[in-house]
């Protein structure tokens, strides 16, 4: 790893000192948010999978259950039935806080059932159908919240895995081999000093003639 190019003074290898414990603390900071980061991404990944779990379960059952629908009253008579119907969906953002950061979420909230149409030449299951679309809707919308955190989290382990290894493989060994070159000539030009002066004394005590 080269060195900085700077000068090797007494100034310079206490600023390289102050700089090597600053990027020390610093990297073992970012290290344990690096892992916190990670736990949680983990955590966020195994929740994402249990809810493609539960939105499978759901549509298994409510894709069969809108087609035998289909089946029994048909396509025109389930449209009639789907255009009656008018609920209004509110859909709140709200803030989530994981490892420290600041995510935004979204949260569906879904309208009490209200009957729209004639019982009159409508399906037995018709409500059963809705409440099952219905809890697709809620699964959705909640996994889209997640993937969301998820892709900013991963991109937050990115950067600061990146911040990691720039401290670890560059900062820091390069502060490392400038304090040691410094102290290296400082050193040198003691030794120099303290011969010059011995020499000097040594021709200040010698006796003349």
């Amino acid at each position: 790893m080269a060195k900085l190019d700077i000068a090797p003074t007494k100034s310079n290898l206490l600023k390289m000192k102050e700089q090597l414990a600053v990027s020390q603390d610093g990297y073992d900071l970012l290290e344990q948010k690096r892992e916190i980061l990670v736990m949680e991404l983990m955590r966020m990944v195994e929740k994402v999978k249990l809810l493609e779990r539960d939105i499978e379960k759901v549509i298994q059952t409510a894709y069969p259950a809108l087609k035998r629908m289909l089946m029994s009253v048909g396509g025109d008579r389930v449209e009639q039935i789907a255009n009656a119907v008018q609920y209004n969906f509110t859909i709140k953002e709200k803030p989530v806080t994981i490892a420290g950061m600041g995510f935004s979420s979204i949260d569906v909230e879904l309208p009490k059932r209200e009957l729209f149409y004639s019982l009159l030449g409508t399906y037995a299951d018709s409500d059963k159908v809705m409440v099952d679309f219905f809890h697709l809707l809620s699964l959705l919308t909640e996994m889209a919240s997640i993937r969301t955190i998820v892709w900013r989290l991963a991109t937050e382990v990115k950067k600061t895995q990146r911040r990691v290894n720039a401290l670890d493989k560059m900062v820091i060994p390069q502060t490392k081999d400038t304090k040691i070159y410094i102290e290296s000539v400082l050193e040198e030009r003691e030794r120099e000093n303290v011969f010059a002066l011995k020499a000097l004394k040594g021709r200040k005590t010698k006796p003349e003639g």
